[in-house]
C-alpha cells in the first residue's frame, strides 16, 4: 500500500497517458497511475525506475495514494468512457477534490459533466494537450479551464511540464466552463487547415510543378527556416526522405490517399455554424478528408469524367515555387485568423472570459499548429486585446496583402491544370468577401423576400422592409 503523499495522479495509462505521468514525475512531483490493465501499470512503473511514482489496477488504493485536495487526470478515450469512468470514481472523492479530462472531449460534453461533478461537491476541468506522444512527455501546449478557485492546485504542476518559449510556459488559465477543451477543439480545426493546404501545396508541388521528394524535401526544409517555420512544415519535409522497407521506394509514395479523422474537426465547424461564424478553410478541410474516403467512387469517376487535357506546366519552377510559399503563407493565416476569430466570438457567446493573448502565447510551443506567426499573433493581440479578426491587424493585414496576388496566381494555376485546391481557395474567397463593402447577398435578401416574405434592410433607410416582387 502507498502513503497518501503523492501530489497528483493519472488515469489511463496509454501511450499519451503514461508519458505525461513520467514528464511530471522528471519535474521532481511524486505521482500515481492507474489503469485497469495491470501489464500497462508495470510498463509504467519500469519506464519510471528511480523516479516518484506509484501504480496500480486497484482504483480505490489509487485514490488513497493522492494527498487532499486531490488532483485526478484522465486520459481515456473520450465519450462514453469518461462518464463511465466518473461514475465508477465520484463516490471515492472527497468534497473539494478536483478531477480533469485531459482527452479531446467535446466541450459540451465537458460543460454537462462540470454541472453532474459539482453537484458532488467536486470541482471538474476540461483540459486540451497538444504536442502527441513526444509532446506529453517532454513539454505539450496545455489549455485547462474550469473553476479559476481550482486551478491554482495545479498551476505548479502544469507550468513545470508544459513547452517552454523564451522561458515562458506554454500553458495558461483559458476561462470558465468548458474554454479548455473549447480552446483545443478550435485548436485542432486550424490543424485540420493547414494539413490539408500542405497536402495541395504538395499536390501542386508533385502533379503541376513536377518537382520530385528530394525537391519537395529540400523546399520545405527552406521554408521552416523563414517566417514559415512550424511543426507541421517541419514534419512535412522529414516525410519526404522516409524510405519504405519494404518496396524500397519513398514511404509517401505508398501511402493510400484516405485521410481519416477522430472528430475534432468536424466539431469545429459544426459548432461555427451554431455561432455563425465564417470558416471556411477549416470547413473544407473537413470536407476534404471525407471526399478521400471515396475512393471507391472515385476511381470510377477518373474514368468518366473529363478534365483540361494537353496542359503542361512550361514556367519557371522556382518562380512558381516561390508564388506557392507565399499562397500557403496567405493561406496558414486565414486559418488562424478564422479560427481565432471564433475563439472570439465563443469567449463572449459562451462566457469563457478568454485571454486571447494567452491563447496564442500557449500555442508558440509544444502543440502541434505551433509556428513562428503565433509570436505576429500574440503581439496583435497585446496591442488590440479585443481585436475580431486578425486580419484587422496592421502587420497581418501588410502581410496578406503583399502576397495575395501569389495566391491568386497558384489557385488559377491548380485550376487550369486540373488540380483541387479547396482550403488554397476556400482562403483566398474568404480574403476577398471579407474586404468587400458591396457583397452580391442584396440579391440572396430579395430571393428570401420574394418566396418567404423574410423582409430586408435597406442602405439608405433604416429599418426592414417588405416588397411584393412578382410581376402582376
Amino acid at each position: 500500500m502507498s502513503e497518501s503523499n503523492y501530489e497528483i495522479g493519472l488515469i489511463g495509462l496509454g501511450t499519451m497517458g503514461r508519458n505525461l505521468l513520467l514528464n511530471i514525475a522528471d519535474h521532481g512531483y511524486a505521482c500515481a497511475g492507474y489503469n485497469r490493465d495491470n501489464s500497462k501499470v508495470q510498463l509504467f512503473l519500469k519506464e519510471g525506475e528511480g523516479k516518484k511514482v506509484f501504480g496500480t489496477s486497484n482504483l480505490a488504493e489509487f485514490v488513497s495514494s493522492l494527498r487532499q485536495p486531490r488532483a485526478i487526470i484522465l486520459l481515456v478515450s473520450a465519450g462514453a468512457a469518461v462518464d463511465a469512468v466518473l461514475n465508477e470514481l465520484s463516490p471515492i472523492l472527497s468534497p473539494g477534490d478536483l478531477v480533469i479530462d485531459g482527452g479531446n472531449s467535446l466541450f459540451s460534453d465537458t460543460d454537462r459533466r462540470i454541472q453532474s461533478v459539482t453537484a458532488k461537491g467536486l470541482h471538474f476541468f476540461g483540459m486540451g494537450v497538444s504536442g502527441g506522444e513526444s509532446g506529453a512527455r517532454y513539454g505539450p501546449s496545455i489549455m485547462p479551464g474550469g473553476p479559476r478557485e481550482a486551478y491554482e492546485r495545479v498551476r505548479p504542476v502544469l507550468e513545470a511540464i508544459s513547452a517552454k518559449v523564451n522561458g515562458d510556459p506554454c500553458v495558461a488559465y483559458m476561462g470558465a466552463g468548458s474554454a479548455g477543451h473549447y480552446v483545443k477543439m478550435v485548436h485542432n480545426g486550424i490543424e485540420y487547415g493547414q494539413m490539408q493546404m500542405l497536402a495541395e501545396v504538395y499536390d501542386v508541388m508533385r502533379r503541376v510543378i513536377g518537382l520530385t521528394n528530394d525537391e519537395m524535401y529540400a523546399t520545405f526544409s527552406e521554408w521552416n527556416k523563414g517566417d514559415l517555420a512550424s511543426f507541421l512544415v517541419e514534419i512535412t519535409s522529414e516525410i519526404f526522405l522516409k524510405v519504405d522497407e519494404k518496396t524500397g521506394k519513398r514511404l509517401l509514395d505508398v501511402v493510400k490517399d484516405v485521410a481519416r479523422q477522430k472528430g475534432t474537426g468536424k466539431w469545429t465547424s459544426q459548432d461555427a455554424l451554431n455561432l455563425g461564424m465564417p470558416l471556411s478553410a477549416i470547413d473544407v478541410a473537413v470536407t476534404s478528408r471525407y471526399l478521400s474516403a471515396l475512393d471507391g467512387e472515385r476511381a470510377i469517376a477518373s474514368k468518366i469524367l473529363k478534365g483540361p487535357e494537353g496542359v503542361k506546366f512550361t514556367g519557371d519552377k522556382a518562380a512558381a515555387v516561390a508564388q506557392l510559399r507565399n499562397a500557403y503563407h496567405v493561406g496558414m493565416i486565414i486559418s488562424y485568423a478564422q479560427g481565432m476569430a471564433m475563439l472570439h466570438k465563443a469567449g463572449k457567446d459562451y462566457n469563457y472570459g478568454l485571454d486571447m493573448e494567452a491563447v496564442a502565447r500557449i500555442w508558440r510551443g509544444g502543440c502541434i499548429i505551433r509556428s513562428s506567426l503565433l509570436e505576429v499573433m500574440r503581439k496583435a493581440y497585446k496591442t488590440k486585446p479585443d481585436l475580431p479578426n486578425l486580419l484587422l491587424d496592421a502587420e497581418v493585414a501588410e502581410t496578406v496583402s503583399s502576397k495575395q496576388g501569389d495566391l491568386r496566381s497558384i489557385v488559377a494555376l491548380a485550376a487550369t491544370h486540373g488540380i483541387g485546391t479547396p482550403t488554397l481557395s476556400a482562403s483566398l474567397a474568404y480574403y476577398d468577401m471579407y474586404r468587400c463593402t458591396s457583397l452580391p447577398l442584396n440579391l440572396t435578401q430579395a430571393q428570401r423576400d420574394y418566396f418567404g416574405a423574410h423582409t430586408y434592410e435597406r442602405i439608405d433607410e433604416a429599418g426592414t422592409f417588405h416588397s411584393h416582387w412578382a410581376k402582376d
